[in-house]
């Protein structure tokens, strides 16, 4: 079916994004999977490139362009050579609408500058050693002291937490209230030289290689007041109220990582001789490619849908969830089947399916388990 989402300037931005990861990524990829993160000058390289500045108010040196549009031709083109931008993602969809809707205009005027040159690089820490999904349950604290904040816990799986600059630590400022567990959080964007801040164990996961994902420890780190994200006591309402896009992002770039599975198979078996015939021409192979690239198309629609729903300001939190359950258990199915087809290659790490595989399973568990994805789903549809 022919894709309506984009406009020429779209496929002129996507263009650009392919040449810069065929110059700047693919020749090194390998490097920076073994050491587990892009080298720190590369964030200078997006922010030359103007990536990181995109959605950015022009005022602090951004494009002002509003919509979702381009950070999907990232995904998707990302995807299609089996990379990543290592911390690019947290930084841009996850940090950015954060200070675009909450920072005041002292802190954006201090923190968007750098944002968008990649000087200062962004991340977020809310999960914690007993606490996933269950956000109201933090235990890290940040006790006012006069004009600081006395910043005391620990966090794990902390992506871009090697290399960030800036934390956005999520911390409780005041006890919960027996009606209401999740009051008290609040948001401090914390220096990462600080004393006291200290990044812990560089966790070795099985896919996302190339993404440093962290353990973060604090101990009595001094926080100005005026580093205070929005207002005090309302964190788990400003983190909720990101979900939605944080969400889309995953449904798009699982999307994206099973469009680009079926290309690698088509040209796998189409190459791939066996017994004397290339294995596109055995039956098997022609109705898993037609299965998958069946699935790819309902997983486009979806995603597309929602990308117009996010930028008309319509997108509801049970529409995220569905765009990301779907979109998820949709690569899983399609990325497995097209190492399949490849045989033993597909399980060598030479090949960009075996990549796709092990970079695919996080993405059910990460910005919402899909069992929490189906409990809120349930809850919208009245059961």
């Amino acid at each position: 079916m022919r894709r309506t989402l984009f406009n020429e300037d779209h496929e002129a931005f996507r263009e650009t994004i392919r040449d810069f990861i065929e110059a700047e990524v693919a020749p090194v990829y390998d490097e920076w999977e073994a050491a587990g993160h892009p080298p720190r000058d590369f964030y200078y390289k997006l922010g030359e490139l103007g990536v990181f500045g995109i959605q950015v108010p022009e005022e602090y040196g951004g494009a002002g362009e509003t919509s979702f549009k381009y950070q999907a031709i990232i995904s998707e083109e990302c995807a299609r050579a089996a990379v990543s931008f290592g911390g690019y993602g947290v930084h841009v969809n996850l940090v950015l609408p954060y200070l675009l809707k909450y920072a005041n205009e002292e802190q954006k005027k201090r923190w968007l500058p750098p944002f968008v040159s990649g000087e200062t690089m962004f991340a977020i820490a809310m999960t914690e050693p007993g606490t996933g999904s269950d956000l109201a349950g933090i235990q890290t604290t940040a006790k006012r002291d006069g004009d600081h904040y006395i910043l005391n816990g620990a966090k794990t799986f902390i992506t871009g937490g090697v290399l960030a600059d800036r934390m956005l630590v999520v911390a409780r400022t005041s006890p919960p209230t027996p009606e209401n567990r999740r009051a008290g959080l609040s948001i401090l964007v914390v220096d990462t030289k600080s004393e006291g801040y200290s990044v812990g164990r560089k966790l070795e996961k099985i896919g996302l290689r190339s993404s440093d994902t962290a353990e973060l420890s604090f101990s009595d780190v001094r926080v100005p007041v005026e580093d205070l994200l929005g207002e005090e006591g309302r964190g788990f309402e400003y983190l909720t109220h990101n979900l939605a896009e944080e969400r889309l992002g995953i449904a798009v770039a699982s999307y994206a990582s099973a469009a680009a599975a079926v290309e690698f198979a088509k040209k796998y078996v189409q190459e791939r001789t066996v017994f004397g015939k290339t294995v596109s021409s055995f039956q098997n192979t022609k109705f898993v490619l037609a299965e998958c690239a069946t699935e790819v198309e309902a997983a486009r629609s979806i995603v597309d849908r929602s990308i117009e729903a996010l930028d008309a300001g319509e997108l509801t939190p049970a529409d995220a969830a569905m765009a990301k359950l779907f979109c998820t258990e949709v690569q899983a199915r399609v990325v497995d089947k097209c190492l399949q087809l490849h045989g033993g290659y597909g399980y060598i790490l030479e090949y960009p399916i075996a990549r796709l595989y092990t970079d695919a399973r996080v993405a059910r568990i990460y910005g919402g388990t899909s069992e929490v994805l189906k409990t809120i789903i349930a809850k919208s549809i009245g059961v």
